[in-house]
Formats: structure tokens, C-alpha cells, sequence
């Protein structure tokens, strides 16, 4: 039996998304990525839901995308327009799924800034439109989602037995000033968005929402968004933060990471001594990465892994979350 791939990190967007961007920035410039995403090569490739991403799709190797709204999502805008957009976008993913269900499976979108509203849109995304959870993107407007107020968010996730996947996000304004200022990508795609994320998960732990939600399950991308490379040093808040359990324990008991489309077998091999095989999946990051920039199946065939557990990162570890939502 051949090799099945499961992308989870596959990006779109639609033209309805775009034209709210550019009313709440008319100029596209608080925000370099999304400028890219409206105005950029990757434009195109985003709200292509047909043939050509299938074509993308067949190309890397991956048989299924489980789509997603790119960042920002809706959380950049102001609460109203958010929560006019979420369900009509999420009404776009699940069409596709309706149409490729072979090829396409989707993250929900949700408007963090209205967190019952994003709650109950999850609600309806997984037992109506049959979505696999929803994407998060790092921070709602201003704030980081450890904030309580997004506590009801985490609480459906927990109710439905459904994953979300915490995507990076642009750091704020003032951060963006005074450390990347001037340096192009350094902000964002190399390592600004990276450290950002994994920022907001450490203090999703530190602020006690795996305690009060001990099933909700966390996916991150890019091998663990760096804080997965310096765990061993961030084990003193196990001394100094009154966790309920080591900080070691809620990474493998509540996050898992894909590789966000970066191609490294030594990450993936520091993923699997940190974390074990079994909190590994696949994503490519497209179309931010081509399939001719990423080849996600040649990236497993040519990792040093028995077929076992390249059946788990492939496909069998996401099969089997995914089977356990409550619809």
C-alpha cells in the first residue's frame, strides 16, 4: 500500500477576506505577509480551490489538504466584521470538502475577537459543516489568546474533542519596532513569527489552560514554532511557575507539531526524541511553499523512519484524532 500524505497546514483565502483586509488597511501595510497574501505570487494559488491546487497537491505528493484561512484570518479585524465573515468562510471550506471530499478536509475559521460567537462557530463547523477543529493564529487584535476571555474557545475545542492549530501570527507593533525593524523577513517568515508563537504557547501553559482543559489538544507548525529546541532550559519554570505537572509533560501530552513546511530531517529527528513519534503530522505550508519547494512526500520516503511510523506522521496519527471529534 502506498505511502498516504495529510497535509494540515494548506493555506487559502477568499476574495471576500482580501477586500475586509483592505478596509481595515487600506495600504496593506501593517502586515508585510498579508500583503504578499493579496498582492503576491501566492495570491492566485490561494483562492484556487480547483484544479490548479490539485495539480499543486499531486505534485508535492499529498493526498489530502485539510485547508485553512491564511494569516491573519479574521482576527486582525474589528469584532462586527469578523463575525459576519467566519461563517462564510467557513461555508467556502466546507463546499470544498463537499466537492474533493478524497482530497480536501478544512480548519475552521473563527472571529477571535467575539470569543462566544468564535465558540459557538466552532460548535457549528464540526458537528454541521464537519470541519476538523480550527486554526488559530497567534494574537486577536492586540492580545495573546492565553487571555482568559478566549477560555471559552479552548472550552469548545475540549467539549468537541477537536484539535486546533496555533499558526503564527505577526508580532505587535511595539515588539516589531524594536527588534526587527528594517530587516525584512527577520520579523516574520525567519524566525519573528516563530519565536512569537511559541511565546503564546509557553503562556498558554503558564496560564493554566491545559490545567483547566487537560484534553484540549494544540497543534503547532515548524517543528514546534523554536521553543521545541529549548525545552530543556525552559524546564526551570518547573521550580519557579507552580504547574500542576512538568512543563516537559504538557508538551507531550497536549501538543503536537508538523514540520510548517520546513524540510529538515535533523528537526524532525530532535521532534521525535522530544516529543515521540506519535505527536508528529505532515504540512507543507502552501502555497507560502510551493510543491516543487517542499515535496512532502519525499520528505517522509527519504527520512530515516520505519514504515510504521511513517504511516503515523503521514496519515495514521491524524486519521485517529480526528476520529475521536464529537459531532
Amino acid at each position: 500500500m502506498s505511502l498516504k500524505i495529510i497535509g494540515l497546514e494548506e493555506h487559502l483565502s477568499t476574495e471576500d477576506v482580501f477586500a475586509a483586509w483592505r478596509r481595515h488597511d487600506p495600504h496593506l501595510l501593517d502586515d508585510p505577509v498579508m500583503r504578499w497574501s493579496v498582492e503576491g505570487n501566492v495570491a492566485a494559488p490561494l483562492t484556487d480551490l480547483g484544479e490548479g491546487r490539485l495539480r499543486a497537491m499531486d505534485i508535492a505528493g499529498v493526498d489530502v489538504a485539510v485547508l485553512s484561512l491564511t494569516t491573519p484570518g479574521l482576527q486582525n479585524l474589528p469584532a462586527p466584521e469578523a463575525v459576519a465573515l467566519q461563517a462564510p468562510t467557513n461555508d467556502v471550506i466546507a463546499d470544498a470538502v463537499r466537492r474533493k471530499p478524497d482530497r480536501f478536509q478544512g480548519w475552521a475559521t473563527l472571529a477571535t475577537s467575539s470569543p462566544a460567537a468564535a465558540a459557538a462557530e466552532l460548535g457549528r463547523a464540526v458537528t454541521e459543516l464537519g470541519l476538523n477543529g480550527a486554526m488559530l493564529h497567534s494574537r486577536s487584535g492586540d492580545e495573546f489568546l492565553d487571555a482568559p476571555r478566549y477560555w471559552d474557545i479552548f472550552e469548545a475545542a475540549e467539549h468537541h474533542r477537536t484539535p486546533l492549530y496555533l499558526h503564527p501570527s505577526i508580532p505587535l507593533g511595539a515588539v516589531n519596532d524594536a527588534y526587527y525593524h528594517g530587516f525584512g523577513m527577520l520579523g516574520t517568515g525567519a524566525i519573528g513569527w516563530h519565536y512569537q508563537t511559541g511565546i503564546v504557547l509557553m503562556r498558554m501553559i503558564l496560564a493554566g489552560v491545559f490545567d483547566r482543559f487537560p484534553d484540549l489538544q494544540i497543534i503547532v507548525g515548524h517543528w514546534g514554532e523554536v521553543v521545541l529546541f529549548f525545552l530543556d532550559r525552559a524546564a526551570i519554570l518547573d521550580d519557579g511557575a507552580q504547574l500542576q505537572r512538568p512543563l516537559l509533560d504538557y508538551f507531550r501530552r497536549n501538543v503536537s507539531v508538523t514540520p510548517g513546511g520546513i524540510a529538515s530531517h535533523r528537526y524532525l529527528s530532535w521532534a521525535i526524541e522530544v516529543l515521540g513519534v506519535d505527536r508528529i503530522m505532515h504540512g507543507t505550508d502552501y502555497p507560502f511553499n510551493g510543491p516543487h519547494e517542499f515535496a512532502a512526500r519525499d520528505f517522509l520516503v527519504h527520512a530515516r523512519l520505519g514504515e510504521g511510523d511513517r504511516e503515523k506522521i503521514g496519515s495514521t496519527t491524524w486519521e485517529q484524532l480526528t476520529a475521536g471529534i464529537r459531532r
